[in-house]
């Protein structure tokens, strides 16, 4: 089935009930649905057929909403982009997915017009010049089905060049019904939408779930701590997602709120709390819960992927530093170097296999191969599952993070894990660096909660009665912040560059 199709049964049920509210504008869903039949139509008038590449890059607006759903409709292939991309970034994103179609605003169009003048082909539609809504009688053919691809979704590029990951409409329904099950979404649900709209979290998670379900969803241009507390005891939300960055900025409000004595916020309608898109530390999951009475769920997920695994959804079952159980239609399995199972509580790379998995990478043959090994997607995670808790899953780091110092293997998050618990220390990053004596050596680069005067010799003999000798860092650097992705994702590239140069 067409994603955009299934999501106009929900619409028909719950056609007089709010589906968006962006901004304090409310849109039905006879509303939200009658403007990407709108935009669908536009879209046909640009000649835009089934396969041909949409790319969207606009700032969070009700209107990209609408233009996805109707790239979709149509049958041709969404492709959204971070706002905020510079226009080498763009013209290499246009170039390689052969898009047909850039639809974004005169201003950034202005910036990125020289870089892209080598694409004649190439048709450009500003969002303020789509006309408003008039009725009309275009009823979209739903043309790509199951297997057709729906998304291009490009990947951050930390490692070298952005893949496009090839999302098929059969992966997007799969997932959203695996996380409609595990997550009990219910038209009840007032999700509050803090997150950008260009990636999988703010889109195929929050977005998709919502809509599902018949659900309300309450959407921000921008994220501020003080009014999310608001919002959620003003508009009784029962749902939030957003990434360990954000959740960090909610504890501070939380407790700016505290040291003014001002009335805490409502939580009573609150149902969960999701985290995801970058590792939440268990600092923040105990602060959360020990301010707010709840239990952050997090969940596993990735571009390829969508979500693979989640905590339950009872708070008794969810656990610190873990990413909880394998979705009810995911398979997932502990490999060691050679393919071969690893043995209990052994650390492994993360292999999944499921319907949620991507079709492969846009226009690379030679990566996608390379991503599979026997029907398996190799996901580049390091983890473990624990046989005597029904095999949660916990992750260990990526395995090209793996630093591996005197023949010894590291795991760059346990030792991130035991810095983190230093009453000074408010976020850090292990990466190995090249040694000529060990290969690499273990360094840190620590961000301190305040201006405290502590050395790094005291943070490495705290890690010594922590850890064995050959993990601890032999070198710790402060800086002022990691460097992070638009979506609070560690850069450990760049930080590696920083650390090298200095």
């Amino acid at each position: 089935m067409n994603l955009a199709q299934l999501l106009t049964q929900t619409a028909a049920k719950y056609a007089d009930k709010p589906a968006i509210i962006f901004e304090g504008k409310v849109w039905t869903y006879r509303d939200f649905f009658d403007q990407v039949q709108h935009y669908a139509s536009i879209l046909d008038r640009l000649n835009i057929k089934k396969g041909d590449r949409v790319a969207v890059q606009l700032p969070k607006c009700i209107e990209f909403l609408f233009l996805h759903f109707a790239i979709l409709s149509i049958g041709a292939i969404a492709l959204p982009l971070n706002p905020d991309y510079r226009p080498e970034e763009i013209s290499y994103f246009l170039t390689d997915s052969s898009s047909s179609l850039f639809v974004t605003t005169s201003d950034r169009y202005t910036k990125v017009k020289s870089a892209i003048a080598h694409l004649s082909e190439l048709q450009v539609l500003f969002s303020e010049d789509i006309p408003t809504f008039a009725q009309i009688e275009f009823v979209p053919e739903y043309a790509a089905t199951d297997h057709d691809i729906a998304m291009i979704c490009y990947t951050s590029g930390t490692t070298g060049r952005s893949k496009g990951a090839a999302i098929s409409h059969r992966n997007l329904i799969a997932n959203i019904k695996d996380l409609d099950q595990a997550w009990q979404w219910s038209d009840r649900d007032v999700l509050l939408h803090v997150l950008p709209l260009f990636h999988v979290h703010g889109l195929n998670v929050a977005t998709l779930g919502c809509l599902h379900a018949g659900a309300t969803m309450i959407m921000f241009e921008k994220f501020e701590p003080r009014r999310v507390w608001e919002t959620i005891t003003s508009a009784k939300c029962t749902v939030f997602m957003a990434v360990p960055t954000i959740y960090q900025r909610l504890i501070n409000e939380w407790e700016k709120l505290e040291s003014q004595s001002a009335l805490k916020p409502d939580l009573s309608a609150m149902r969960v709390f999701i985290s995801g898109s970058a590792p939440l530390s268990d600092l923040q999951f105990y602060q959360f819960e020990n301010l707010t009475g709840f239990r952050i769920l997090e969940r596993y997920g990735m571009t390829e992927t969508g979500m693979n695994a989640s905590n339950l959804i009872h708070p008794d079952h969810r656990k610190a530093k873990s990413v909880g159980f394998p979705l009810a239609s995911v398979q997932v399995r502990i490999v060691d170097r050679n393919g071969d199972d690893v043995n209990e509580l052994e650390v492994g790379e993360v292999w999944i296999r499921g319907d949620n998995v991507f079709q492969g990478y846009w226009g690379m043959p030679e990566k996608t191969a390379e991503a599979f090994a026997d029907g398996w997607f190799r996901t580049g995670d390091l983890g473990f599952q624990d046989p005597d808790d029904n095999d949660r899953l916990y992750l260990v780091g990526r395995a090209k993070e793996l630093i591996i110092t005197g023949g010894f293997n590291v795991y760059p998050k346990e030792i991130e894990n035991v810095l983190e618990s230093h009453e000074f220390v408010k976020e850090s990053a292990v990466i190995g660096l090249p040694d000529q004596d060990f290969g690499e050596k273990v360094v840190a680069a620590i961000a301190l909660k305040s201006e405290i005067n502590i050395t790094p010799e005291s943070l490495i003999e705290y890690c010594k009665t922590r850890l064995a000798s050959y993990k601890c860092p032999k070198q710790i650097f402060f800086v002022d912040q990691l460097p992070r992705n638009a979506m609070g994702k560690l850069q450990k590239n760049i930080l590696a560059q920083q650390l090298l140069s200095n």
